[in-house]
């Protein structure tokens, strides 16, 4: 399940469409109406670089939320500035030191590759539209849709964002709608149409729904 940080007060980078998404999901879906004042005041924090953003999200692929906070503690003593130059300085004996597996070693020297030699279009990125900046990702060797799609959330703040395959989004769909029952792809596109165009929101709240204190 992808954990996420959440902030208390008013941000630069907690988006600026939050209060009408809240509000807007709220007159919609009577699940989010009960869910949502449950965490008050509290909002998606996004990060603002880029590098970092995919770096963290190659690591937490296929792991538990505690499992990859760990590990990302492991890595940040290693790389405190998680920078490209950094990461090809360390090289890879040095990543797997932290912890980190040979594959997933490989797929963040790889993006730092990417991000050193300029192959990357980071710049533009804020500009093009979701699938555009999917499809460029997905092209380095690590970053799957899911991962991609953590990114738009994560750093470019794209408000309507469904990651089909999160864990957590599919558990918390579960939970909430189908009284823990399976669901599938078609369930939850059922169940997101209602969320249009604040999917990326209604999903926050859905891991969110996870937490401890809602258990």
């Amino acid at each position: 399940m992808h954990k996420v940080k959440s902030v208390r007060n008013v941000d630069l980078q907690v988006p600026n469409y939050w209060e009408e998404a809240k509000s807007e999901l709220m007159k919609r879906d009577r699940i989010l109406r009960k869910l949502i004042p449950q965490f008050g005041d509290l909002y998606l924090l996004g990060r603002d670089d880029s590098f970092t953003t995919l770096t963290r999200s190659i690591i937490g692929q296929q792991i538990s939320g505690i499992s990859a906070n760990a590990l990302w503690e492991k890595y940040l003593r290693v790389c405190p500035k998680s920078s490209p130059a950094e990461v090809l300085s360390v090289g890879k004996l040095g990543l797997l030191a932290c912890g980190l597996s040979k594959r997933k070693t490989d797929y963040i020297l790889d993006l730092a590759g990417h991000f050193k030699d300029g192959s990357v279009h980071v710049d533009n990125w804020v500009d093009m539209s979701d699938e555009a900046v999917i499809a460029e990702l997905t092209q380095i060797r690590g970053i799957s849709r899911w991962t991609a799609e953590m990114f738009l959330i994560f750093n470019l703040l794209r408000p309507n964002i469904l990651p089909l395959d999160d864990p957590g989004l599919i558990t918390g769909i579960s939970k909430n709608y189908f009284s823990g029952e399976p669901v599938s792809r078609i369930d939850i596109r059922e169940v997101a149409a209602n969320w249009e165009p604040w999917r990326t929101v209604a999903t926050w709240y859905m891991w969110r729904s996870l937490d401890e204190k809602t258990i």
